[in-house]
């Protein structure tokens, strides 16, 4: 089935439930509200017009600071150094201008979860996304009493991004350490992280102790558009008589 006729199925199916129905590179992407989750993917599966069997994957997104470029791409400044300082993505230089609080402000469709969906019969995909709720508490109905695969996907997207996922059987961590602070993949995690582990030799185990690195701006090398002056011919020749001259006297 070709991408624009499955666009077209589906909106003619579920009509007001996609909140949005984009067709974008050859490929087909719904929105979809927390609620109509379940109804709609077990539709997705089992009615024989679209018969999506498998998914493929399931993955966060933190949408903070969606849009927002950290550096100048188009041309060069004369605060180049600054913007890496001040900080504008989050995640950058944790705590040097900003005191730490566990209030944060309500970031409104911060955190999705995507899911993508395979027909093998049709020979077709279909991307799915949610977004949570609340960006405090993010919280998506668990999918895996539709697809068992979405079990271990759904622990990793738990893992790094901290989404919830309402029916899970068994919702923990997957990647990361036992006692591991916050989720390393949302975009306000510290890029230095919370805690660090070393082996102490006198109590001869591992221990946790805050971060001794510290933390270090990348600034990317500017150069100057005025500073590119376009060498001539005449300079170029000029430039190789007097080494000819010099070659000569020697």
């Amino acid at each position: 089935m070709q991408a624009k006729a499955l666009l077209q199925q589906l909106q003619e199916r579920f009509g007001d439930t996609l909140r949005d129905a984009v067709l974008c590179l050859n490929e087909v992407t719904i929105e979809l509200a927390p609620e109509d989750l379940i109804d709609t993917c077990r539709a997705l599966r089992d009615e024989r017009a679209f018969r999506f069997e498998q998914l493929i994957d399931v993955c966060g997104v933190d949408y903070l600071n969606y849009g927002e470029d950290e550096w100048a791409t188009e041309e060069t400044t004369s605060t180049g150094f600054s913007r890496g300082v001040e900080a504008k993505a989050a995640g950058r230089l944790p705590g040097l201008e900003e005191e730490l609080s566990v209030e944060t402000p309500q970031q409104d469709r911060r955190f999705a979860a995507v899911y993508h969906l395979l027909s093998v019969a049709h020979n077709h995909r279909l991307r799915l996304r949610v977004f949570a709720p609340d960006g405090q508490l993010p919280v998506v109905p668990s999918v895996v009493e539709i697809w068992n695969s979405a079990n271990w996907f759904e622990r990793e997207a738990f893992d790094l991004f901290g989404i919830l996922f309402e029916g899970h059987p068994d919702l923990r961590r997957i990647l990361t350490d036992y006692g591991f602070i916050g989720h390393p993949f949302r975009k306000d995690f510290p890029l230095s992280g919370n805690v660090e582990v070393r082996y102490d030799p006198e109590k001869q185990r591992v221990v946790y102790q805050p971060v001794s690195i510290e933390p270090r701006v990348l600034v990317p090398k500017v150069i100057r558009g005025d500073a590119l002056e376009p060498a001539t011919l005449d300079a170029a020749d000029s430039g190789a008589e007097d080494e000819s001259d010099g070659e000569d006297d020697a």
